[in-house]
């Protein structure tokens, strides 16, 4: 059983993450709460009272961290990962926690206020806040840990090198930015499948562990580096991303056939399947190839708890769905509702997938050149 975070290494978690800035003046937690449409679940319930313990304890050490106010806030669950926050959260001002959205009390605070006086938020929810909050930060300038599915199983990825970690996420970065293209080569029920994913009019991403500048939001725990693929917005100029992705899900193995930077098919007739398809066809935006991820914390000994926040960050992902919070184009006006946004990670692991073999990643340069990333689900190891 992993140990909690003390109050000095939550202190230090603080420092290190979000380094200190002169203009610091507050903290807030914020957690999501079950409703009558989503039912609670012991580990919500297991992470509502350690971001609530998180909060007391920072509070006992705001002025250690220079900080004059430390709160926790409380808001209705938005039902999907990624979907957009409600107008406002409530402050919790002491007395029992609440159980449910229901027992919210008094006035919401707008978000607008609680960004204004918090430069700091962690955001350790059910439901991940990634999207909305990267899209707020770089309005309102605030740094934001978001923590989707938190549990003390993955203490032990907040106590890596986290400077070695943002260095190589760095150096994934930049080889990214000069990538034109990436090729994914996977087996799947004896069959090979090959993605290719145009990665031209992109900039990616280099997620460390380190939310240092003012207007960042991102995941924590991290140790990943990401891209959008270029999604055809161009005019004259469609996207060349195309060919078929596996999936193993809910005890199935099918593909996704894509073209134009989108799921053209599901090729498959199980439940499973048929299922994923119909989904796609209800919300078009779903079918957007949002991310490819690329995930570095299983070369530090880190493995899977089975919850996406920390297993995505051990090897290769594919994301589909909304992807404007990444800088692509893909977003909630591209749904039916805002309940019904989704931007979802597909992980290509043993744990995860065990029936997909993921053969070779391999960046394709501009001039021709092939650098390999992975090959037999490993990382290539670099001089």
């Amino acid at each position: 059983m992993t140990a909690p975070l003390t109050e000095a290494e939550l202190v230090h978690l603080v420092r290190r993450v979000f380094q200190r800035h002169p203009d610091d003046r507050g903290l807030a937690v914020l957690v999501d709460l079950p409703d009558e449409h989503t039912p609670d679940n012991p580990a919500w319930a297991t992470r509502r009272a350690m971001a609530a313990g998180w909060a007391e304890r920072l509070d006992a050490a705001k002025g250690e961290l220079g900080l004059e106010r430390v709160s926790l806030f409380h808001y209705r669950n938005v039902r999907r990962n990624n979907a957009d926050l409600p107008a406002g959260a409530h402050l919790h001002a002491g007395g029992p926690l609440p159980r449910l959205a229901g027992e919210l009390a008094g006035e919401a605070t707008p978000f607008e206020e609680v960004y204004a006086r918090h430069q700091i938020l962690l955001a350790p929810t059910e439901f991940s806040a990634t999207a909305p909050l990267k899209l707020a930060a770089r309005v309102h300038r605030f740094r934001a840990a978001t923590m989707p599915g938190f549990s003390e199983a993955m203490v032990p990825a907040l106590r890596l090198d986290w400077m070695e970690i943002h260095s190589r996420c760095r150096a994934l970065k930049e080889e990214l930015d000069a990538a034109e293209g990436a090729e994914i080569t996977t087996t799947a029920l004896e069959q090979d499948h090959r993605l290719y994913l145009d990665l031209r009019h992109r900039t990616a991403h280099a997620s460390g562990g380190m939310i240092a500048e003012p207007g960042v939001a991102g995941n924590l725990p991290s140790g990943e580096s990401y891209i959008v693929p270029y999604e055809g917005e161009i005019e004259g100029d469609p996207s060349r991303s195309e060919g078929t992705l596996p999936l193993q899900l809910g005890g199935e193995i099918f593909a996704y056939r894509i073209a134009g930077n989108r799921v053209a098919a599901v090729l498959g007739d199980g439940k499973v399947a048929r299922a994923e398809w119909a989904e796609m066809e209800r919300e078009p935006g779903y079918r957007n190839v949002a991310e490819l991820g690329l995930g570095i914390l299983a070369d530090y000994g880190i493995t899977p708890v089975g919850e996406l926040l920390l297993d995505e960050k051990l090897g290769l992902h594919v994301a589909f769905g909304r992807s404007d919070h990444f800088g692509g184009v893909t977003g909630p006006d591209q749904f039916s509702a805002p309940d019904r946004v989704v931007h979802i990670d597909r992980v290509y692991i043993p744990e995860v997938q065990p029936d997909v073999h993921v053969r070779a990643v391999d960046l394709h340069m501009k001039g021709g050149a092939i650098v390999p990333l992975m090959r037999d689900g490993r990382w290539v190891k670099r001089a």
